[in-house]
C-alpha cells in the first residue's frame, strides 16, 4: 500500500498542517527546501517539502495559508511541478516568469494587518528571514520559526542518517587538514573575528578531509563547526565516528560534541564578534547569536579555497574523467546496438550505466541520481524515471542521460543526449545547435576578472540567432570528491544579485558547460562537459584564462546536421573527437574501441 492511500496523500497533509497552524495561530506556514545547513540535496529525514505538496525537485518553497497553497519554483522544474502538483490544490508560481510574483511580493499581499508567518527557522537562512521581515514590516505581519509543524505531522518520519566518517588521504587532497584549519584560523584573525560559525557540510568535510555518507550520492555528513580562538569543536552524530577518526580529529586539536547539542552551544556565546555568513547560516542561529553578540556576515573564508582546487585535486580529477569517459563510452556502444534489440526502459537504462561505472578501479557510486529520459520526458529538464513506469527506449528519436560519479580522485557529471534510430531534421537541428554551443564555450579565452555572466553567451549565440534558448543556467561548479553543485563559480546569463555563483573565474575552478533545448511533449536535448580554468598567456592586456576540457565522451554524429555547423564548429568538434579517442581508446576493448574510431571520425 502507497503512503498516498495510507494517510490520504497531499490534500489530507495539507488539512493535517493546516489544523496545526490554527492551533499555532499562524495564518501562513512556509516549507522550503534543504536541511539545517542549507544544502541543496538533504537526506530522507529532510524530505518535508516533498512529503506535504508530492513535488519531487530539488528546489522550491511551498507556502501553505488557510484557503490556498502555492509551490515556487526555477525553470527546471516546472513540467515536473505541473505533473505532480495536479489534483494537489497547490498552485505552481513560475519564478522568474513575467507577471509571477515573488514569494516575499504574495505573502505581504496575501496576510492580514497583523497576521503570523511561521516556519523552521533551522530550514531557512538568515539572509532570507531578513528579506522576509523587511518586507512584511509595513503590514506588522511577525515570524515564528520555533515550530516544525510540517515535521509534525510526519508520522513516519525517516531517522536522521548516521554514517560512517572516512578520512581523505592527503595524496589525494593534495593539503593537509591542519593546514586548512590553520588558514582559517588565520583569515577569522584577518576579520578581527573572535569566533565562527561554519554550517555548510561541504566546507566542514572539505576543511577537515572527512567525507561521509548522510546524504544520497553526495559523500558528506551532518555536522556543525564552531571556532572560538583556538579551540574547534566539531558538532557531530556519535554514532559515525569511529575509533581512528576520533583519533584522527584528537590530532587536528578538534573537539567533538553531540550533534544535538550544537544549538545550546552557541547559547553559552556572549560578547564575541561571530564570523558567519548570513546566507549559509540558518535563522535560528541567528536568533541565539544576535543581542548578546557582534555578527560579521561575510562569505566562509573556506568557500574559495575550496573550489580553487590545487595542483593534486587537479590531477586527480582529470584522472577520475578519464574513467568516468570509458564507463560512459562503454555505455553508449552498449545502448546503440541494445536498443531494438532487447526490451530496455528509462531505469534499466540508468542502471546499466551504473555498472559500468561501478566497473571501475576507485568507484564509490553516482554523483546524483541519474538522469534517464527518452522522447518528450527529456523535455522535463530534471526528469526521473521511476522504476515501474519508466518509458520504453525504442530504435527511433532521442534518449537524454545526464549522470555522473564519485570516484576516488574525484567527482564527474555528464550529459549526452542520443540518437537511437531516424531523427526528425528538427530534432537534429536542435541537437547540432547544442553540440555546437557547448563546444563554442569551451574554447573561449579570456581575461582575468570575466565572470560567468561574461561568458554564457558564447552558448547561447547560435541559440538565440535561431531564436531558441534554454531556462536554466549553462554552468555550476563541481566539487572535488563532494557536491556535484559547487560555489561560487557558475555560467548564467542573468544577473541576479546575491547569486553564490557570481564569482571571478581562477585558475582550478571547474565548471559544468551545458546547454540544452527542450520541446514540452516532445523532446529534448543536452550535452555537457567539465572544465577546468587553467592560464593562459599573460601580456600587456593582462592575465588570460581559457578552459581545459575534461570530460572525454563522443558526441553523437547520428544527430548532427553539418548543414547548422559553421567552419568553426565542425574543426572543434573534429579535434573533440580526435583527443576523446585518444584518451579513451586504450581503455576499451578491441570491438569497442573500433566503434569508437568511427563515432569520433573527422566529418
Amino acid at each position: 500500500m502507497t503512503r498516498d492511500r495510507e494517510d490520504g496523500g497531499v490534500p489530507a497533509r495539507l488539512a493535517a498542517l493546516r489544523e496545526r497552524m490554527r492551533a499555532s495561530g499562524m495564518d501562513a506556514y512556509l516549507v522550503p527546501s534543504g536541511d539545517f545547513h542549507g544544502s541543496e540535496n538533504m537526506g530522507e529525514y529532510f524530505q518535508c517539502r516533498a512529503y506535504i505538496t508530492g513535488f519531487t525537485g530539488s528546489a522550491g518553497t511551498a507556502a501553505i495559508l488557510p484557503e490556498s497553497a502555492g509551490l515556487w519554483t526555477d525553470g527546471r522544474y516546472f513540467v515536473q511541478a505541473e505533473a505532480q502538483l495536479l489534483g494537489s490544490g497547490i498552485s505552481l508560481f513560475k519564478m522568474g516568469q513575467e507577471g509571477v510574483p515573488d514569494l516575499e511580493d504574495y505573502l505581504a499581499e496575501q496576510l492580514p494587518e497583523g497576521g503570523v508567518l511561521g516556519l523552521d527557522g533551522r530550514m531557512a537562512d538568515m539572509l532570507t528571514v531578513e528579506r522576509l521581515v523587511e518586507k512584511l514590516a509595513p503590514k506588522r505581519i511577525s515570524l515564528s520559526f520555533h515550530a516544525d509543524l510540517a515535521g509534525d505531522i510526519w508520522t513516519d518520519r525517516p531517522p536522521l542518517s548516521h554514517k560512517p566518517l572516512w578520512i581523505v588521504p592527503e595524496r589525494l587532497a593534495g593539503e593537509a587538514a591542519g593546514e586548512k584549519l590553520a588558514a582559517l584560523k588565520a583569515a577569522i584573525r584577518e576579520k578581527n573575528a573572535t569566533a565562527h560559525v561554519l554550517t555548510a557540510l561541504d566546507e566542514i568535510a572539505w576543511l577537515l578531509n572527512l567525507r561521509g555518507g548522510d546524504i544520497d550520492c553526495t559523500p558528506l555528513f551532518l555536522a556543525y563547526l564552531l571556532i572560538t580562538g583556538e579551540r574547534m569543536r566539531l558538532f557531530v552524530q556519535e554514532e559515525s565516528l569511529s575509533g581512528p577518526v576520533r583519533a584522527y580529529l584528537d590530532r587536528l586539536g578538534v573537539e567533538t560534541a553531540a550533534y544535538a547539542g550544537f544549538y545550546e552551544a552557541l547559547s553559552e556565546l556572549s560578547g564575541e564578534t561571530v564570523l558567519l555568513e548570513k546566507a549559509r547560516v540558518n535563522a535560528r542561529i541567528g536568533e541565539i547569536l544576535c543581542g548578546r553578540n557582534t555578527i560579521l556576515d561575510s562569505v566562509n573564508p573556506a568557500a574559495r579555497r575550496k573550489a580553487v582546487k590545487n595542483p593534486v585535486e587537479m590531477e586527480h580529477m582529470r584522472k577520475a574523467h578519464i574513467r568516468d569517459g570509458v564507463a560512459v563510452t562503454r555505455f553508449l556502444y552498449w545502448l546503440k546496438h541494445a536498443v531494438g534489440a532487447q526490451e530496455i526502459d528509462e531505469c534499466a537504462a540508468a542502471a546499466r550505466l551504473s555498472d559500468f561505472r561501478a566497473e571501475q578501479e576507485g568507484s564509490l557510486g553516482p554523483s546524483f541520481e541519474t538522469i534517464s529520459a527518452y522522447g518528450p520526458n527529456a523535455a522535463m529538464c530534471h526528469y526521473r524515471a521511476q522504476e515501474g513506469s519508466g518509458r520504453r527506449l525504442e530504435p527511433k528519436g532521442l534518449y537524454l542521460v545526464d549522470s555522473g560519479g564519485h570516484y576516488e580522485e574525484g567527482t564527474t557529471d555528464i550529459t549526452r543526449t542520443v540518437a537511437l534510430g531516424p531523427l526528425t531534421e528538427e530534432e537534429k537541428k536542435c541537437f547540432t545547435l547544442v553540440a555546437a554551443g557547448m563546444l563554442r564555450l569551451l574554447n573561449v579565452k579570456f581575461l582575468s576578472g570575466c565572470r560567468g555572466v561574461n561568458l554564457d553567451f558564447a552558448a547561447r549565440e547560435l541559440l538565440w540567432r535561431n531564436g531558441l534558448d534554454y531556462n536554466h543556467g549553462t554552468g555550476h561548479g563541481v566539487a572535488f570528491l563532494g557536491p556535484v553543485h559547487e560555489r561560487p563559480n557558475g555560467i548564467r546569463w542573468r544577473m541576479t544579485p546575491g547569486r553564490p555563483d557570481t564569482a571571478v573565474f581562477e585558475e582550478g575552478m571547474i565548471t559544468s558547460n551545458e546547454p540544452g533545448l527542450y520541446l514540452e511533449g516532445r523532446f529534448g536535448v543536452r550535452t555537457e562537459n567539465m572544465m577546468l580554468c587553467v592560464k593562459a598567456e599573460k601580456n600587456e592586456y593582462g592575465q588570460f584564462l581559457r578552459f581545459e576540457n575534461l570530460t572525454w565522451a563522443p558526441i553523437d554524429l547520428d544527430a548532427i546536421d553539418a548543414r547548422w555547423l559553421e567552419e568553426r564548429d565542425r574543426r572543434l568538434l573534429n579535434e573533440y573527437h580526435q583527443k576523446v579517442f585518444e584518451h579513451i581508446s586504450p581503455w576499451l576493448p578491441e570491438e569497442e574501441a573500433a566503434w569508437l574510431k568511427e563515432v569520433t571520425r573527422e566529418i
